[in-house]
């Protein structure tokens, strides 16, 4: 039986219903950190779902149209990597990803993709490779990108989840813009670059969420409340835009910041960055950023300036900020 080292202590190696108790064993495990994104935190909740899930994709991977892989990491099974749709005749596939927090922060998924993504075109000659995501799962959304795939568009209120209607982005990637092979993780320093690169894009993923969650151009809603995924907990955001420095828990700066973007105080707003530098040692990282905003405030509209400092950690969960500081120029 094959199985692909990722670099890391770890394996990509196929997954079949024999392991059916420790795949069930890991989606318990991860059940907190994937629900609602992918299906097997509500298809695997005991032995016979699980098995039924790993069985059809058996069959399906025996008439060529899915396949599902694990990533294990010191032996233990952390997460996966699909073909959800794989048609051989159009040319056309489509992969996905999960992962329990254990797994997080280490570039499994990333290298693991691409590992599918050169087979799926230097070995079977496919033309297109998709990726489809809820729109709020910014996690996944970092992830295409990391892959180096495109934004197609949004399918709005693509299917129903626990009595809700969800959009789903489409990114992809075709087979004339993937350079076979690159980034294999043939050797250990070719694993410690792919990593840094990783970090670097999770932590450009975290920044992006945060500017994005105060958005509300076109009519859209912010996503305030985001703000405590990227954030450890105990997390810190200060205001030193006035004569004293303001400092914040997460609650206190996010409530005053709902209300004022959804009454209509603030509207038409965005923010976001115009340059930065990013600086990883270790499990710790810093980056400072220069950044851009405008909107209408009370009806009048107004743009700004100004330059933000943060602090990230490396978590069991994956990289999360744990202070941010700004200043408006």
């Amino acid at each position: 039986m094959f199985a692909l080292p990722l670099g890391d202590n770890a394996q990509l190696r196929p997954l079949e219903p024999w392991q059916a108790q420790e795949f069930l064993d890991h989606i318990d495990r991860a059940r907190p950190h994937v629900d609602p994104w992918i299906p097997w935190a509500t298809f695997s909740t005991d032995l016979a779902s699980a098995t039924a899930v790993l069985q059809g994709y058996a069959d399906q991977q025996a008439a060529d149209t899915r396949r599902i892989y694990g990533i294990w990491r010191d032996g233990t099974l952390v997460g996966g990597v699909m073909f959800t749709k794989f048609d051989a005749a159009s040319g056309v596939c489509e992969i996905g990803c999960w992962l329990e927090a254990d797994g997080a922060g280490r570039g499994l998924v990333t290298r693991a993709c691409r590992a599918l993504i050169d087979w799926a075109f230097t070995e079977r000659g496919m033309s297109r490779v998709e990726w489809s995501v809820a729109s709020g799962n910014t996690r996944s959304i970092d992830a295409a990108r990391r892959l180096g795939m495109t934004r197609d568009g949004v399918l709005r209120q693509r299917y129903p989840y626990r009595g809700v209607r969800h959009d789903s982005e489409i990114w992809s990637i075709l087979s004339e813009e993937w350079a076979p092979g690159a980034e294999a993780p043939a050797a250990e320093a070719t694993v410690a670059e792919a990593t840094a690169s990783d970090v670097k894009a999770e932590l450009d993923g975290l920044m992006r969420t945060f500017l994005g969650a105060f958005t509300n151009t076109g009519g859209s809603r912010p996503n305030v409340g985001v703000v405590r995924e990227v954030f450890i907990p105990q997390g810190t955001i200060v205001s030193n835009a006035g004569a004293e420095p303001v400092v914040y828990d997460l609650d206190a700066f996010i409530e005053p910041r709902q209300k004022i973007l959804t009454d209509g105080t603030l509207t038409e707003f965005s923010e976001w960055e115009v340059a930065e530098r990013t600086e990883i040692f270790g499990s710790i990282a810093h980056r400072f950023s220069e950044y851009r905003k405008s909107g209408f405030l009370d009806g009048a509209w107004f743009e700004g300036s100004g330059h933000k400092t943060t602090q990230f950690l490396r978590t069991p969960a994956g990289w999360r900020m744990s202070s941010l500081a700004w200043d408006d120029v």
